[in-house]
C-alpha cells in the first residue's frame, strides 16, 4: 500500500475511535443520576456560608404569614417541651429549619432585614424614618398583592410613637415599634392609605389581603415575659389562621428575631413552616437567614429579590 494509502487509512482510524469515544460518553452521561438540587456556595453578609438552590420555583401559596417572636435562641425552644409544648407540639407536625441565624443584634435591624433585605446599616434600636429603598411592601403592591401588618396593641390610626400600650387589645403588654418595621419607611408613615394597612390584632383578619406580617405585643412575643406566656399565646393565636378558608395551600412561618450570641450574626433561632404543604416531621440542616425567609416570599410569589435576599437561599427544602 502506498504511503498516501496509509496516511488515509490512519485518518480514518483515528475519526473512528473518535465517534467511538463520543458514543461511550454520551451513554455514560444517560446513566448518571440526575442532580437534584444544582446549588451555588455563597456568603451573605453575616458570614453565614449558605447553598443557594437553582431547582424550580415554589408553590405560589395562596396566602403568607410571618409571626415573629422576640430573643430567644434555638435551644431554648426546640426540645424545651416543659415551657413550649405548643411550639414542639408544631415542630413535630410540620417543618423546622435547624440551622437558621438571625442577622445581627439588637431586635431592630433584624426587622428591616425581613422586610426590605437589608439592615439598612442600622445596628441599634433607635427610630427611623427611611424616605427611600425599596421594601417587600412595594413588591407586593407590584404584583397586584395586598400587605398588612397586624402589631398587638398599637394605636390607631397610622400610630408614629416609640411605645404604647392598651387600646383595643387590652392592657397586657405593649407595642414597641422596633419590632414593626413597615412604618420605617415615610411612604408608609406619610401615606394614610398604606398607613391604615397597619392594625391591631383587635382588626386581624386572616382572610384580609395576601400577606400578614404579625407582631405581638413585648408580653406575648417572650420578649417581657415567659417562654411559657409565648408558647400559650401562640397556642391561642396561630389557631385563628390555621382554621381559616383562607389557610389553604398557604402558610404561615414562625421565627424569633434574634437568639444568644453572635454565631452566624444575631444567634441560632428557630424557624418553622407552617402549612398543609409543608413536610410534616420534618428538619433541615441547610444554613439559613432572615434573607432565606424573606427569598423564599420573593421566589414563591416571582418577585424580584432585594439586596441581601439575592444570594440568599430559601426555605424551599421544607416544602413537599
Amino acid at each position: 500500500m502506498t504511503k498516501q494509502g496509509w496516511t488515509s487509512v490512519k485518518q480514518l482510524l483515528v475519526a473512528l475511535c473518535a465517534i467511538s469515544l463520543l458514543i461511550i460518553g454520551v451513554q455514560a452521561a444517560g446513566s448518571r443520576p440526575a442532580q437534584d438540587t444544582p446549588s451555588l456556595l455563597v456568603t451573605t453578609d453575616s458570614g453565614v456560608a449558605q447553598t443557594v438552590s437553582t431547582t424550580t420555583s415554589l408553590a405560589s401559596f395562596s396566602h403568607v404569614y410571618v409571626i415573629v417572636m422576640e430573643n430567644k435562641a434555638y435551644s431554648q425552644i426546640i426540645g424545651n417541651t416543659s415551657e413550649a409544648p405548643y411550639i414542639n407540639s408544631l415542630a413535630g407536625k410540620y417543618a423546622l429549619a435547624t440551622n437558621y441565624f438571625a442577622i445581627r443584634h439588637p431586635s431592630l435591624p433584624n426587622y428591616l432585614a425581613l422586610w426590605s433585605g437589608s439592615t439598612q446599616g442600622v445596628t441599634d434600636d433607635h427610630t427611623y424614618n427611611f424616605s427611600s429603598g425599596s421594601t417587600l411592601a412595594d413588591q407586593l403592591e407590584n404584583a397586584g398583592k395586598s400587605w398588612h401588618v397586624a402589631a398587638q396593641n398599637v394605636k390607631l390610626p397610622c400610630f408614629t410613637g416609640s411605645t404604647a400600650t392598651g387600646g383595643e387589645d387590652g392592657t397586657s403588654g405593649g407595642y414597641a415599634r422596633r419590632h414593626e418595621p413597615a412604618i420605617s419607611w415615610t411612604s408608609v408613615s406619610g401615606n394614610a392609605s398604606r398607613c391604615a394597612r397597619i392594625t391591631d390584632f383587635t382588626h386581624f383578619d386572616p382572610t384580609l389581603g395576601k400577606f400578614w406580617f404579625i407582631v405581638p405585643n413585648v408580653c406575648n412575643d417572650m420578649h417581657d415575659c415567659s417562654i411559657r406566656t409565648g408558647d400559650n399565646f401562640l397556642k391561642s393565636f396561630i389557631p385563628t389562621i390555621t382554621s381559616s378558608p383562607a389557610f389553604t395551600n398557604s402558610v404561615l412561618f414562625l421565627t424569633w428575631d434574634e437568639g444568644e450570641g453572635s454565631l452566624g450574626g444575631g444567634g441560632q433561632v428557630a424557624t418553622l413552616a407552617i402549612s398543609p404543604l409543608a413536610r410534616t416531621g420534618f428538619r433541615s440542616a441547610t444554613a439559613h437567614t432572615h434573607y432565606s425567609l424573606l427569598h423564599t416570599i420573593q421566589n414563591a410569589w416571582g418577585l424580584p429579590c432585594l439586596i441581601n435576599t439575592c444570594p440568599a437561599n430559601d426555605l424551599r427544602e421544607l416544602f413537599k
